[in-house]
């Protein structure tokens, strides 16, 4: 099978497995012809599925793919064969799903870091008393009212765009546009619609506190989501014919480093001193808060961001019942108890039981590259998978997913 075969039965495979469930294929600007083609097809089997994406990772190594592709492509493809056996209801515990999906072996945060972040938020937050109740008070005060988020939402995307305009890399053409809703699970969703083109949902109610709306637009927009999307489809599909790139698919490496490249976005954009940047730029559309703050209290947060994947652990890994997640997530998370409620509830459903790896641990992997001075234009614009930055070796035997060691034969050099 050539290069070119092999990408279009990896495109058709993503598109089958995106008719077994909602949301598994999170965007796709493949070609139409080959889409109405899979969509007259019947609906395949898991188990069908699962053939499909063992029979493409075994033709990988003779196929002709530079190393940089063929990793790619490998690692999608052992997600997908994991995936498909967790819909053929093959008996996986939560961590093994998450090597086979993600390459990285999720654990435990450790109390003593999340006791420390406690302290540097007691520290922080103005105020006395408990650390959670002072943030909610302080989220209260500066909250902005669900008819300013709009404007809001419009200066910072605005001023953000202008500075990841600044690198090369970002089409002239390209453009997000927001619409506003309520009572949505989540406080933003991004899709991206092809040719530059992106959507993003902003919940108004979910979005109050104005220290979170910079991190917010920049996580799903520049340069996050958005900016990532279209990068890839102008430095990879159209420049290289990387088509590949023409479908992102949750579950996957390709999304768990999404995640964590957005999720460091406000960071990569702007740097440290955000916060008073942010504030400067929020003032001019009438909305006014402690920008220099909200960047303390945003670092001592960082290091909490691993409750929220205990929490996955508790519920699906260690059998703890609801009210215990709970528990876990107001005590160490510092979050309110109906939107600890509210988190469980979206673990709890199969669609996203797994999504919150992607945040814990695609953002660490991401800011360990950072930190060692990874360039990250080069983390946005070439096709990474988690094992190649760090997380469980994919040619490792015991720990690695599937038949991954066969690249380690595989000819030829990144382009």
């Amino acid at each position: 099978m050539g290069p070119s075969e092999l990408v279009r039965e990896y495109l058709r495979l993503g598109l089958r497995f995106g008719r077994l469930g909602e949301g598994i294929l999170l965007s796709c600007t493949a070609d139409p012809r080959l889409c109405r083609g899979v969509a007259r097809e019947s609906v395949s089997t898991p188990d069908e599925l699962v053939a499909q994406a063992v029979l493409l990772r075994a033709e990988l190594p003779e196929c002709g793919l530079p190393v940089a592709r063929a990793r790619f492509l490998d690692a999608q493809l052992a997600a997908l064969e994991c995936h498909g056996g967790k819909l053929a209801g093959r008996p996986m515990s939560f961590r093994d799903e998450a090597v086979g999906c993600f390459q990285v072996r999720p654990e435990r945060g450790d109390p003593e870091r999340y006791r420390r972040a406690h302290a540097e938020l007691a520290d922080v937050l103005p105020g006395s008393g408990d650390p959670a109740e002072r943030l909610a008070r302080l989220s209260e005060r500066e909250r902005v009212p669900p008819d300013l988020v709009p404007r809001g939402v419009r200066a910072i995307s605005a001023a953000l765009r202008a500075r990841v305009r600044a690198r090369p890399g970002l089409p002239a053409q390209e453009h997000v546009g927001y619409r506003y809703v309520r009572a949505r699970p989540w406080a933003a969703l991004h899709r991206y619609r092809g040719e530059f083109r992106s959507l993003v949902a902003i919940d108004v109610d979910r979005a109050p506190w104005a220290g979170n709306l910079p991190a917010l637009i920049a996580h799903e927009s520049y340069p996050g989501h958005h900016a990532e999307h279209c990068r890839k489809e102008r430095l990879l599909v159209d420049e290289r014919g990387w088509h590949e790139h023409r479908i992102a698919l949750r579950d996957t490496p390709q999304s768990l480093l999404a995640e964590g490249l957005a999720d460091l976005g406000l960071r990569i954009a702007v740097g440290p001193g955000w916060g008073s940047w942010a504030s400067e730029v929020l003032a001019g559309a009438g909305i006014t808060f402690d920008g220099e703050l909200a960047e303390r209290v945003h670092d001592a947060l960082s290091g909490l961001r691993r409750v929220r994947l205990d929490a996955a652990l508790l519920l699906h890994e260690e059998g703890a019942s609801e009210d215990e997640v709970v528990a876990h997530l107001v005590r160490w998370a510092c979050l309110p108890t109906a939107r600890a409620r509210a988190f469980v509830r979206f673990i709890a459903d199969p669609r996203w039981r797994l999504y919150s790896v992607t945040y814990a641990e695609g953002a660490e992997l991401v800011r360990g590259r950072i930190v060692s001075g990874e360039e990250p234009g080069r983390l946005l614009d070439e096709p990474w998978t988690p094992a190649a930055l760090g997380g469980v070796s994919s040619t490792n035997g015991e720990m690695g997913p599937p038949g991954a060691g066969a690249l380690r034969r595989s000819a030829g050099s990144a382009r």
